[in-house]
């Protein structure tokens, strides 16, 4: 590992000492980028990641010189997935600068695809607004490059996060709109109670009855096949134990369809701040009597 951190650090000299020499403009930038590049891979095998991560930085500035802005961009994604070994920070930074060159050069794919990896490394560092934003901006470019999976996958992203924040009408009306756009395809029809079970519970959330009932009408007129489902069940029954501020209902509710179903840890965190206002209602009620 030493000798690799030492032959990194020697073809690192060499491509410094070209750039800074005599030379026509485009060759000596070319020869450095190619010195840079076996630098970085010794210091990639040293596992020596800072010093790997900054060395492509030093390639995608010698590729700007030569207008070769792909080459450039690909050189800050290289570098970006060194530094996330060990500086997220810095990562989130290459990869911005990445997905601004693949703007400029119309590879709208390449910068979906990498907006959507900034949000994984927000998402990994628990910052959740900005995880929401670039998810966002992955799901409008996938959009836009017809890639409807992958635009849905970083849309369920971004409700999760949103209901996690308590935006839960921005969360309802993104899974309403999954639900609806699935129905039509045949491969994802299977998903759509998934999607509105979702957008239910974030109903739950609201606590407002006439609502609840009202999305339940509207769940049906989407899905006729929706009533006979035991998602369905669960959310009308819940929605009667919210009505009846019946504490014990709601938990008996929950617990048989989570013997059947097991629900995920999002599904729990968002039914256990409906059971808490239950709770809390029935406490007020208490007080009142």
């Amino acid at each position: 590992m030493g000798d690799q951190l030492a032959r990194g650090e020697e073809f690192e000299k060499k491509a410094e000492k070209k750039l800074s020499g005599w030379g026509l403009f485009g060759s000596k930038h070319e020869d450095a980028a190619e010195l840079f590049d076996k630098a970085a891979n010794c210091f990639k095998l040293a596992k020596s990641w800072d010093k790997a991560g900054s060395t492509y930085v030093k390639i995608a500035n010698c590729n700007l010189k030569l207008d070769s802005k792909h080459e450039a961009a690909q050189a800050y994604v290289d570098a970006a997935h060194c530094y996330k070994k060990t500086n997220t920070k810095e990562a989130i930074s290459c990869l911005e600068q990445a997905v601004n060159m693949f703007c400029d050069i119309g590879r709208l794919s390449m910068a979906a695809r990498y907006y959507k990896e900034i949000a994984e490394l927000h998402e990994s560092e628990q910052n959740i607004e900005q995880a929401i934003d670039f998810y966002e901006k992955a799901a409008d470019f996938f959009q836009n490059e017809d890639v409807s999976t992958s635009a849905n996958q970083c849309k369920q992203k971004v409700a999760q996060f949103a209901a996690q924040i308590e935006q839960y009408q921005k969360a309802i009306e993104i899974y309403e709109d999954i639900a609806w756009q699935s129905l039509s395809n045949n491969l994802l029809k299977y998903g759509v109670k998934g999607h509105i079970l979702n957008a239910g519970i974030c109903q739950l959330c609201k606590g407002d009855v006439v609502a609840i009932t009202n999305a339940l009408e509207r769940y049906q007129e989407l899905d006729p096949t929706f009533s006979g489902t035991r998602e369905y069940k669960l959310l009308a029954e819940i929605a009667s134990a919210i009505d009846e501020e019946d504490v014990t209902k709601f938990t008996d509710v929950v617990k048989e369809f989570d013997s059947m179903t097991p629900l995920d840890s999002w599904k729990t965190t968002l039914l256990l701040r409906v059971k808490e206002k239950l709770k809390a209602k029935e406490m007020e009620e208490d007080d009142l009597t």
